[in-house]
């Protein structure tokens, strides 16, 4: 007999809008205007999200703001040396719109959970130069961290259970707005 997945969605498609519109107007209130911003996403959900920040920070300063995408991944410290490398996601893997040098980058992530993946995007960024400051934006920051990383905006804290996975669904790519809690159903005895 096989598990049953139960899903619960939690954020849909107005609630997400409105996180990404309140998390603009928390950047920039907390560095006052848009200038010398960076917006960077984690791929693979984080890059749109950024797209999506950089769209809501446009319509309320009437601004355009740099936005890209970083790749964590030859950063990570959880692979195992030699291991496999990940598949390549279908957009670049880092693509950095200006010199972070002495530039306000934020980190753009779906979900926030051990903090790995924060922390090896922040050595990333390090790695292409040295930003006045890194801080980050995720939608859902659901605990369990492993490293002392927390998220500077977050669109909706979401404690979850270790055993629950925590879906971000993404117009593009995935064709509709949504965040579900995924909880696979234990077997009876």
């Amino acid at each position: 007999m096989g598990h049953t997945p139960t899903v619960r969605t939690v954020l849909d498609d107005q609630d997400i809008t409105r996180a990404i519109r309140r998390m603009a107007h928390e950047v920039l209130e907390r560095n006052d205007g848009a200038g010398d911003l960076v917006l960077l996403g984690i791929p693979t959900r984080g890059l749109p999200l950024a797209r999506r920040l950089a769209d809501a920070v446009r319509a309320i300063e009437g601004v355009d703001v740099s936005c890209g995408a970083v790749d964590p991944a030859g950063h990570r410290d959880d692979r195992e040396p030699g291991g496999p490398t990940p598949a390549a996601p279908a957009e670049p893997p880092t693509a950095l719109p200006v010199d972070v040098t002495d530039r306000v980058v934020v980190l753009v992530d779906d979900v926030l959970h051990t903090g790995r993946t924060v922390r090896a995007a922040m050595d990333a960024v390090s790695a292409a130069g040295r930003p006045r400051a890194i801080r980050l934006a995720v939608l859902v920051d659901r605990g369990h961290r492993e490293l002392p990383i927390r998220a500077d905006h977050v669109g909706k804290n979401l404690p979850s259970a270790a055993d629950e996975r925590v879906q971000v669904r993404l117009a593009d790519p995935d064709g509709l707005d949504a965040v579900e809690i995924i909880r696979l159903a234990r077997e009876a005895r």
